[in-house]
C-alpha cells in the first residue's frame, strides 16, 4: 500500500493551495492540499522512509547518513510541492529532531534543503499532540465525537482526549515504533517469547506512566462513549493489512474498526512471520515490515491496557492541521 501521488476529484478546485513537509523519526512526508474553511482536500500525499532516528535512541545523536537521507527527501518534496504553486510551504520536525543532542548540527544540514528562507519548525510534544487532534477533527464525521486520539510515531506517542473538536487533555510519551524496535531489537524471525517480552515491556510502561496520566484528565462530565482513533502510518497500515489493500483507499481505511481481538490476532500473526514473509503481505509496504512489529504491539497494548473497544484508524493528523493553521 502506497500513499496516493494524486487524489482525483470530480469537484472543481476550491480554496488556497498549501503544502507541508513533516520530518518524523521514521519518515519524511509531504501533503499538498487545497484548504477551504476547515476542510482539507488533498492533492498529493507522499512519504519517504529516511529513518532519521536510526541509531539515535542509543546515542541521543542523529547520525550523519540519516541526516543526509532526510535532507535529500526534503529537497525532493520541496521541489514537488513547488510544482503546485502553494501559497505557503510549512516544514515541521518531531520527536527525533527535538530530542537530539546535536539538534543544531541537524538544522544546519537541512536548512539549505528547505530553500528560500523557509524555517524548519521543531515542534514540542504538546504542540504535536494538538496538531494530531485537530487533524483528526478535520474529518466531519469525528468533529463532534468524544475522542481519545493516539498518534504513534517513530519516536513518541501522543495521547489526546477531547470532545466536539475541543482538546481537553494531551500528553506526549517517549514510546514509538522505531524507539521500541531499537530498544528490544527483535530478530528478523521473532519467536513467541520475543512477542511476550514486547507485550510485557509495553504493559508495564502503560500501567506506570500512561494510566496515571489519563487519570489526571477531567473525567467528570466527560461524554461517553469514547471513540479511540489512531493516526499515523501504523494505524493506516494495519487497516490495509486487514483489507489486503494494494492501493491507498482513505474511505476504507477510515471506516475500519480493529477490535481488541483483531489487533491481538494481527499482532500475533505479524510476530510469527519472518521479515521476508512480512514483506509479502498485501497492504504492508515492504520497507515498513520491520517496525510494523512494534507499531502494532503499541496499538494492541493501548487497547488492552486502557480497556478500549476498538481502534479506528484516521489518515488525518498533524499534516492536515498544519495546513489549517493561519500564518
Amino acid at each position: 500500500m502506497q500513499e496516493s501521488d494524486a487524489v482525483p476529484t470530480d469537484a472543481p478546485p476550491l480554496g488556497e493551495c498549501r503544502a507541508v513537509i513533516d520530518i518524523g523519526t521514521n519518515s519524511v512526508k509531504l501533503l499538498v492540499a487545497r484548504v477551504h474553511g476547515t476542510l482539507v482536500d488533498p492533492i498529493v500525499e507522499k512519504g519517504n522512509q529516511t529513518r532519521l532516528g536510526e541509531g539515535f535512541f542509543a546515542t541521543r545523536r542523529l547520525q550523519p547518513a540519516a541526516i543526509a537521507r532526510t535532507a535529500a527527501a526534503i529537497v525532493a518534496f520541496r521541489d514537488e510541492a513547488r510544482t503546485h504553486h502553494p501559497a505557503r510551504l510549512r516544514i515541521v520536525a518531531t520527536a527525533a529532531a527535538r530530542e537530539a543532542e546535536n539538534q543544531a548540527e541537524f538544522l544546519e544540514a537541512v536548512r539549505p534543503a528547505a530553500g528560500d528562507g523557509t524555517e524548519i519548525e521543531i515542534i514540542t510534544g504538546p504542540a504535536e499532540a494538538d496538531l494530531a487532534f485537530r487533524g483528526v477533527c478535520s474529518d466531519p464525521h469525528l468533529a463532534r465525537r468524544s475522542l481519545l486520539v493516539a498518534d504513534v510515531g517513530g519516536g513518541s506517542t501522543e495521547l489526546i482526549l477531547g470532545d466536539s473538536g475541543l482538546r481537553r487533555f494531551s500528553r506526549s510519551f517517549p514510546i514509538g515504533a522505531v524507539r521500541m524496535m531499537e530498544s528490544l531489537r527483535p530478530p528478523e524471525s521473532p519467536s513467541a517469547g520475543d512477542l511476550q517480552r514486547c507485550r510485557t515491556t509495553l504493559d508495564a510502561y502503560l500501567v506506570e506512566h500512561v494510566v496515571p496520566s489519563l487519570r489526571e484528565a477531567p473525567p467528570a462530565g466527560f461524554p461517553q462513549p469514547l471513540e479511540f482513533v489512531g493516526v499515523g502510518g501504523t494505524a493506516a497500515i494495519l487497516a490495509c493489512i486487514v483489507h489486503g489493500l494494494e492501493r491507498y483507499d482513505r474511505s476504507r481505511i477510515e471506516n475500519t474498526r480493529l477490535t481488541s481481538d483483531v489487533l491481538s490476532d494481527l499482532t500475533t500473526r505479524l510476530w510469527s512471520l519472518s521479515l521476508i514473509e512480512r514483506q509479502r503481505i498485501p497492504g504492508l509496504p515492504p520497507e515498513r515490515a520491520d517496525i510494523v512489529l512494534t507499531g502494532s504491539a503499541i496499538y494492541e497494548a493501548l487497547v488492552r491496557v486502557l480497556k478500549l473497544a476498538a481502534l479506528r484508524p484516521s489518515t488525518r493528523g498533524l499534516r492536515f492541521a498544519a495546513l489549517l493553521d493561519p500564518q
